[in-house]
């Protein structure tokens, strides 16, 4: 059954399983590096997996401000998580990843476009891949291997977060989570 961290104020579903969130202002998820303040206010929804598994999203946003962001997410706590996807940064798009065990790190890679992008990230052991593909593409590019604490239980799904704007509507088309 999926759930929410940080349930944002206004979201749907819609005919087909799509999900339609609008993030709310304000939220965000990080941790310390760099900029020396913790947020963990950003919205995510999922199930909770334990072990191997893998989720993977094609979604699109209307992202309007810095650091607008939405893909996808593992999170076993506060203090250990993932969330991948694409992210606004002054002004051109990103696909972003962020890997926090503590504190957080951050890596992007930058697109022309981000219509429509295709995310997944596969827990195996102690590890996450995450890959992605823009429009209808499979997601085949690696972005991100990172470790991953194992056989912990994660709640695995969509995110997105608003940090310094007044929120975006964020569209999950196909969200496929497998454990």
């Amino acid at each position: 059954m999926d759930e929410w961290i940080n349930e944002p104020a206004k979201w749907s579903t819609g005919a087909e399983g799509e999900l339609f969130v609008t993030a709310d202002p304000d939220t965000d998820f990080w941790r310390t590096t760099h900029y020396g303040f913790v947020r963990d206010t950003g919205h995510v929804r999922g199930r909770w997996v334990d072990g191997d598994c893998e989720v993977r999203t094609t979604f699109s946003a209307d992202y309007a401000e810095l650091y607008d962001q939405a893909g996808i997410a593992l999170r076993i706590d506060e203090e250990n998580w993932i969330k991948a996807g694409v992210e606004l940064v002054d002004g051109e798009f990103q696909i972003s990843a962020v890997v926090t065990r503590g504190v957080s790190d951050w890596s992007v890679v930058p697109v022309a476009s981000a219509d429509r992008v295709t995310i997944s990230a596969e827990r195996t052991g102690d590890a996450v891949t995450v890959r992605y593909g823009l429009g209808d593409a499979e997601p085949v590019t690696m972005l991100r291997l990172a470790y991953f604490p194992p056989g912990v239980r994660a709640l695995v799904g969509v995110m997105c977060a608003a940090p310094t704007g007044r929120g975006f509507e964020a569209r999950f088309e196909r969200t496929l989570i497998s454990s």
